[in-house]
């Protein structure tokens, strides 16, 4: 592309940006905190002010307090499709488009669509919706972060299988989130605000124990929080001049450490709003002809995780781990390496050999950090 057509191009950008709506997204430890309840305090507070707000997809759960504030709302209703035999509801995401109010209601954020649907997930549904200039106010439950998942499960014993990349958080105006102590969340449940009464005993006992809630209330804090600094960063101009982070993943062909690396780098990215980068250094012995196949389809694998939570991945073929580490760091500018714990091979294999020193050395020399993930 010639530098005319990048100045058109970046003007198109600059045009197109302008005419996204914007974008709202609530967030909560877990169900039942009274996300869908605000956006519909919202909605009555916007149609009172005169704004053309209408309800593209609300779920009350059959919670009367929330259904009773969908009185006076205009929604848009539900398209029906026929599957598997059974008559199934799904949001109108044409009617939305077509109907064109300034801010529309889409609940559950990490929804995924029936099979036929334009889109796979709801939050691409949301993507069309901005892209047509409409301003959506959604919700979404910190559970469904891609980068949480390994935490999530490590806390609840759930695999979350509904979930949104983290670059859709990051291109929200505004993430707020809402709040209850662990002992108000019990009590919603128990007194039957939350799921039906022959649910309330099964969910104490599993995902709704004290310390489950603690620890999700405690990412959900830190999700919005890390959203407030981003924003803080971008918006508000600043004489003080920070270190700019650049990350460096180090992964191996070890498949489960690999991938906490990944997403732990990742929540550190989001952290410092920085550019991160994930490496494999290729030595002979996991050559294609070496290595075996299915490690060859978890690294591939990996690569996809990285490059969706939004890290730039780099292949090196290398005689020795360390200096294909040190290359890289030293072409990207890297601030911050991310390695995986002792029992990582990569870390063995530096271990092993006097080369390690020579890496410290020079991370110390050139003011490299160097994380080691668990």
């Amino acid at each position: 592309m010639t530098e005319k057509e990048n100045n058109v191009q970046h003007f198109l950008d600059l045009i197109k940006r302008s005419r996204r709506g914007k974008f709202k997204i609530y967030i909560g430890m877990s169900a039942g905190v009274g996300k869908t309840y605000r956006m519909l305090q919202e909605s009555h507070a916007l149609l009172k002010s005169g704004i053309d707000v209408k309800i593209g997809y609300i779920e009350t759960h059959d919670r009367e307090e929330t259904q009773s504030l969908l009185d006076g709302l205009p929604i848009i209703p539900r398209k029906h499709v026929f599957y598997k035999g059974k008559d199934v509801e799904e949001m109108d995401l044409q009617a939305i488009i077509n109907l064109r109010p300034e801010v529309v209601i889409v609940d559950e954020l990490a929804h995924t669509n029936i099979e036929g649907s334009k889109n796979k997930k709801r939050w691409q549904d949301i993507l069309d919706i901005l892209e047509a200039g409409i301003n959506v106010i959604s919700a979404v439950n910190i559970q469904h972060i891609e980068s949480l998942n390994t935490q999530i499960r490590q806390i609840t014993g759930i695999e979350v299988e509904e979930r949104i990349p983290d670059s859709v958080l990051q291109m929200a105006d505004e993430v707020v989130n809402i709040d209850l102590t662990s002992d108000e969340l019990i009590t919603r449940l128990k007194e039957g605000k939350v799921y039906k009464a022959d649910k309330i005993q099964r969910a104490l006992s599993n995902f709704f124990r004290s310390e489950n809630i603690l620890q999700l209330r405690e990412l959900a804090l830190k999700e919005v929080a890390s959203q407030v600094e981003r924003k803080v960063e971008i918006e508000v101009p600043s004489n003080v001049s920070f270190r700019h982070e650049k990350l460096l993943a180090c992964i191996s062909s070890n498949e489960k450490t690999a991938k906490k690396v990944i997403r732990k780098t990742a929540r550190l990215s989001r952290y410092y709003n920085s550019k991160w980068f994930v490496l494999y250094v290729q030595i002979p012995a996991e050559n294609n002809d070496k290595i075996p196949l299915d490690k060859q389809r978890h690294l591939i694998n990996n690569f996809k995780l990285a490059t969706e939570l939004g890290a730039e991945v780099i292949r090196l073929e290398a005689k020795n781990v360390t200096d294909g580490i040190m290359q890289v760091a030293e072409e990207k500018k890297i601030t911050t390496l991310c390695i995986g714990k002792p029992h990582f091979n990569l870390l063995k294999i530096i271990l092993a050999t006097s080369i390690f020193n020579k890496l410290l050395t020079k991370l110390v020399a050139s003011d490299i950090d160097l994380v080691i993930l668990s």
